[in-house]
């Protein structure tokens, strides 16, 4: 099909299908669906990573449409969100990923001092996890477990841009020498030679020094889960378009040729690149976010190189709208086979992240993006 009218078709279907779901589920903060229909962590899980991406999805529907009903649910979402702020225990490393598609995103389209002040409330929680001597931004807080106050993972390369956001704010530069050094720290310890991508390392809290990496929530320790490969690809192209530092873009180009090279001929992307060969079990978040990735990359790589990374995002996108995408208006989902870890019991159901970033890409690819990053 014409890439023009695919565009065209699938955002269309977008407009039409999110309208239907919003108004169903317009007090919802969703994570999954149950039998094709959302289910509500506002009330069981407030403090769960995801619960941003709703948000984000109406902010996004709104800037595109004008909808009042969007703007409407993103605020709502984002006062309930106040719940998870004022919870110390609930305040992680994925602050931005709540605050960036919900406070900050309404500060950008409206000026709200209150999202304003929700959005530097968050990054100066983010900045409070730096550790100085590792140099890194602390992943999750301890839950009578062990001790993970050494721990750093990948996707913390996307929640960086709440304290780029925050230093263009406030112009402090703390916040933008946590950022730089946490990116430094990750371009050293998590990307492999070949481009590959840890998920999680293990530090000395005290002494900084690296000690170990995880498999974390792909295959197994040496493996390439795709969604961390994806994170990493679009946070170290993020990082770049912040600081213009030419050592992040070459780190996104590195991971982004690993990506494309993995890439089966379906476009349909696993949950590990190195999974064993008889296993089928596919990721479609990472298939959308690398896509999110991939566009950004193609703005500023030079000129040999813009192509193949539009094509591969392309590829993807179409293969997720011709094959993982539900277009039923009675199902609250758009894109299906998605899957959280590699180990865990369940797989390849619906996360409200594969949504947002399949939006984002086919917003990015006709205009009307609203960058929250």
């Amino acid at each position: 099909m014409n890439e023009k009218i695919w565009l065209q078709e699938t955002s269309d279907r977008i407009k039409e299908k999110m309208h239907k779901v919003a108004e169903r589920n317009q007090h919802k903060i969703p994570y999954t669906t149950v039998d094709g229909i959302y289910d509500d962590l506002s009330e069981k899980a407030i403090c769960w990573w995801t619960n941003g991406f709703w948000g984000g999805i109406m902010w996004q529907l709104y800037y595109a449409t004008k909808d009042e009903l969007y703007k409407k649910i993103a605020e709502e979402t984002e006062l309930k969100l106040d719940e998870n702020l004022m919870t110390s225990g609930g305040l992680d490393h994925d602050n931005g990923f709540k605050w960036l598609p919900t406070a900050v995103a309404n500060y950008q389209i409206t000026g709200n001092k209150q999202s304003f002040n929700r959005g530097i409330l968050a990054a100066d929680n983010l900045a409070g996890r730096f550790n100085l001597a590792g140099r890194f931004i602390r992943a999750w807080n301890d839950n009578g477990e062990d001790s993970k106050a050494g721990w750093a993972i990948i996707d913390c390369m996307m929640n960086l841009p709440l304290l780029y956001w925050a230093y263009g704010q406030a112009k402090d530069p703390r916040y933008l020498h946590i950022a730089r050094a946490h990116a430094d720290t990750a371009m050293e310890h998590f990307i492999r030679e070949d481009g590959s991508v840890k998920h999680i390392v293990e530090f000395d809290p005290v002494t900084g020094a690296y000690i170990q990496d995880f498999g974390g929530q792909g295959y197994g320790q040496g493996s390439s889960w795709t969604r961390g490969q994806a994170w990493a690809l679009y946070g170290f192209i993020l990082s770049y378009l912040h600081t213009k530092e030419e050592k992040y873009l070459a780190c996104a180009s590195k991971v982004a040729d690993y990506f494309i090279s993995k890439i089966p001929e379906t476009g349909l992307i696993p949950v590990d690149f190195r999974q064993p060969e008889d296993c089928s079990l596919e990721d479609s978040t990472a298939a959308a976010i690398a896509a999110c990735g991939l566009l950004e990359l193609e703005k500023v790589a030079k000129e040999e190189k813009k192509n193949s990374y539009r094509e591969a995002a392309i590829q993807m996108l179409q293969a997720l709208t011709k094959n993982r995408c539900n277009w039923s208006l009675e199902c609250d989902n758009i894109v299906e086979k998605c899957t959280a870890a590699f180990h865990d019991d369940k797989h390849e159901f619906a996360i409200i992240y594969g949504d947002y970033y399949f939006i984002e890409a086919i917003w990015k690819l006709t205009g009307q993006e609203l960058f929250i990053w």
